[in-house]
């Protein structure tokens, strides 16, 4: 597989397969989601969104 120099660097190549993320306006976090549960998985409390996750609308 090719990578993309310099490694380590803290970006990925590529998206995050089967997960969503949302936006709360009213707490001001991103939570993460499950796209074949529906389940809500993970949430960022700083208010940057996940990196490499696809936004839902």
């Amino acid at each position: 597989m090719a990578t993309n120099p310099p490694s380590g660097d803290g970006h990925r190549n590529g998206m995050v397969r089967d997960r969503s993320q949302v936006h709360n306006p009213v707490t001001q976090t991103w939570t993460k989601r499950d796209t074949d549960t529906g389940r809500f998985m993970d949430g960022k409390k700083d208010g940057t969104p996940f990196k490499g996750v696809r936004k839902e609308r």
